[in-house]
């Protein structure tokens, strides 16, 4: 049968739909023809543009845009000079009188493909222009060539159009110097830190010889300084040693991944820094001078400025320090120390005095004495932190207060043993007093009162250590909250102790300490200005009181001899002693903290390398109502001169006239250890946060030793001229 015919249906849908494919094909044609065009237009132009700034733009004259001035540092009234920081001290030397194991270690710290890259780093770039995208400070990795452009012509800014003229230079000179001239230049020029630029004045700084004679450990680590020289310096401390190690650890494997160096020689350098010895630095360092200047670097490291603004950039640098102050602080410190050490015989270098004077009002130091030469010995002991023995007090005092308690209420004045522990809490010599209010605790210093009043607050350690912070101390070693806290096992430094005790005198606001007030560049203008401004840290009415306690210290308590000064004074002694293990004792930290409305002051008398050696080996008896409470009197007869004197306001809260008087002390059966006069005790146990601490801190009797030495207030004037504020 014959297949019946099919009606024709016109156009099938296959080609309707190859026309509409034509169509949107021939549309997406004609975008990316266009994008293309776009793009490679946008290409020429940039590249046009990129190349008509690489042809035009000249490597600057370095002579011309590399001058540099020296820094001066200036006392608070802006003319009198404290000293300077030094101007480029360089010896240039030519390429090939450069070591090789330096030139090698350089390469191997900052910039391992310098002798094959372009003088630019491209994965740098790629980071800098994502920075830019993002909104941020332009950053990315440079080449050797790069940091030279940096060092030599620009700014230290991080902006994009820095990084983009830096890049553009840095490709320039690829092109016209060689990789010698580029590094020749580079090791001459870069900053090594201790005022050096260049290898061969840091090569003198550091290890008092000319680079030629470097050994390879100590080529690799002055490469590795150069890295970040305000902060790699193992003089500076064990965290800056630690630092450096790390970083001469990573070149020591850049040389190895460079094959200039073996296993086997890396094996004997690897583990350990070379030996930096003792080397004269700048003479405007030397002396106590040397301790301000470190200062105030630091604190201007901190608010930003570069190593080479600071070394070079003739600032005019304003401090807060008082010219006359620092010099009686000095003479005060010094004085005491030689009449301390006369006693015995001691080396006075071993007997260190730390001191610390603070405005009251504004945060500014007044005066700071670290050490008698900060060239010998770098550690500042104004800015040590040690055992605070009595003198932490204070701060369980205001935190009771806090609480609601009052100078009225009464305590345990006797031997005791605290609840859930084991051995008993004394006072020193083992004496009882029986009932006293907490007025009387703080006047003469009771340990078991205090110990008492830490039991009944709620949390009383962990608040007392969150009132001290917030009275300005900052946390150190010993910040842990047991019954003894008020004892003084926290450490804190004398510059930290100034600043919390004058919280106490400014009614609870505190300021910031710092040391520098202005900044001007080499034209005069103010680049920086200090902008600390007290804050209400601490209760008006808890500062007030804990005030007027420590006022009835010096009357009538145990640093009683400063009452005779002529004007108000609040302040308290502290005396801090461990036990060992054989039954002796050595006293580790001596202080007396003390104030009046515009100033307060801290002294500390630490002994030994470490500030851990026993005090009474220098000076029979050693107190803080003895050494600490003559250089804090000598001090302030010239600081507090010219001031108006005074008086801290009574109590806020009325103090009951009822209150018991403090009873004669007795003496509990069991005798006190005899302290040990002529050695160190060999051993001492630990300090368990839940038992009595073996290290257990007292405070000295009321009666002063009859063994005291000179530098009281013995020339105070009779009359003195009235300036209302400093």
């Amino acid at each position: 049968m014959a297949e019946a015919a099919q009606p024709d249906s016109g156009p099938t849908d296959t080609t309707k739909t190859a026309k509409g494919s034509r169509k949107r094909s021939s549309g997406w044609r004609r975008f990316f023809t266009w994008f293309g065009i776009t793009v490679l237009a946008l290409m020429v132009a940039g590249g046009t543009v990129l190349g008509v700034a690489y042809a035009t733009v000249q490597l600057p004259d370095p002579n011309a845009d590399f001058q540099t001035n020296t820094s001066f540092v200036y006392y608070n009234d802006g003319k009198e000079t404290i000293g300077s920081y030094q101007i480029q001290n360089r010896q240039s030397l030519a390429y090939d009188e450069i070591p090789q194991n330096v030139k090698d270690a350089i390469v191997a710290g900052e910039n391992r493909t310098f002798w094959t890259d372009p003088g630019v780093s491209i994965p740098g770039m790629v980071r800098a222009v994502i920075s830019v995208m993002r909104g941020e400070d332009v950053v990315g990795g440079s080449t050797i060539t790069q940091q030279y452009i940096k060092v030599l012509y620009l700014t230290q800014d991080k902006s994009f159009s820095r990084k983009f003229t830096e890049i553009l230079l840095a490709a320039k000179m690829g092109n016209e110097l060689s990789k010698e001239q580029i590094l020749e230049g580079y090791l001459n020029t870069v900053y090594f830190g201790r005022g050096a630029y260049g290898i061969e004045a840091a090569s003198q700084a550091f290890f008092g010889k000319p680079a030629a004679k470097l050994t390879d450990p100590e080529a690799i680590v002055l490469t590795s300084i150069v890295n970040n020289p305000g902060n790699l310096d193992p003089a500076k401390g064990k965290k800056q040693a630690a630092d450096l190690l790390e970083r001469y650890q990573y070149t020591i494997n850049g040389l190895v991944e460079m094959g200039k160096m073996t296993e086997v020689q890396k094996a004997e350098i690897y583990d350990e820094l070379p030996e930096f010895p003792e080397v004269e630095r700048d003479s405007q360092f030397g002396g106590p001078k040397g301790f301000l200047l470190n200062m105030v670097q630091d604190e201007l490291r901190d608010k930003g400025f570069t190593d080479q603004q600071i070394a070079g950039g003739g600032l005019h640098i304003t401090t807060t320090f008082d010219a006359k102050a620092q010099e009686a602080a000095v003479k005060a410190a010094q004085k005491v120390t030689a009449d301390s050490v006369a006693v015995t015989g001691k080396k006075a270098k071993n007997l260190h005095a730390g001191l610390a004077s603070v405005d009251v009002e504004t945060g500014a130091v007044i005066a700071l004495y670290g050490g008698p030469d900060f060239v010998k010995d770098s550690r500042n002991w104004a800015t040590t932190a040690r055992p605070t023995g009595s003198t932490f007090k204070p701060y369980a005092l205001g935190t009771a207060l806090g609480q609601g308690f009052t100078l009225s209420d009464t305590l345990n004045g006797s031997e005791f043993t605290p609840p859930g522990e084991s051995t008993p809490v004394r006072n020193a010599g083992n004496s009882n007093y029986g009932t006293v209010t907490l007025l009387q605790a703080t006047t003469h210093s009771i340990n078991t009162a205090f110990v008492d009043l830490e039991g009944r607050m709620k949390d009383g350690p962990e608040e007392t250590l969150k009132f001290a912070q917030q009275a300005g101390l900052p946390k150190a070693a010993g910040w842990e909250p047991v019954s003894r806290i008020p004892l003084g096992i926290p450490e804190v430094s004398p510059l930290s102790q100034a600043s919390g005790y004058a919280t106490f005198a400014a009614d609870g606001k505190h300021a910031e300490a710092h040391v520098v007030d202005e900044v001007k560049d080499a034209s005069g203008a103010v680049i920086y200005r200090s902008s600390v401004k007290p804050e209400q840290a601490i209760d008006a009415d808890v500062a007030n009181d804990v005030a007027y306690a420590l006022t009835n210290v010096v009357q009538d308590g145990t640093a009683s001899r400063a009452g005779s000064m002529g004007f108000p004074i609040a302040g308290k002694t502290g005396t801090y002693y461990i036990r060992d293990a054989a039954g002796g004792s050595k006293t580790t930290a001596c202080w007396f903290v003390g104030m009046t409305k515009q100033i307060a002051t801290a002294v500390m008398y630490v002994a030994g390398d470490e500030g851990t050696g026993d005090l009474n080996d220098y000076y029979p008896g050693f107190f803080g109502s003895g050494p600490p409470l003559s250089t804090w009197m000598a001090y302030m007869q010239v600081a507090q001169r010219g001031l108006d004197d005074v008086p801290f306001d009574g109590p806020t809260h009325r103090v009951s006239t009822q209150s018991p008087s403090v009873p004669p002390a007795t003496r509990t059966a069991t005798a006190t250890p005899t302290r040990s006069e002529t050695a160190e005790p060999t051993e001492t146990a630990t300090t368990e946060p839940t038992d009595e601490p073996s290290t257990e801190p007292t405070d000295e009797p009321t009666d002063e030793p009859s063994t005291e030495p000179t530098g009281g207030a013995t020339d105070e004037p009779t009359s003195r001229p009235t300036r209302t504020t400093r």
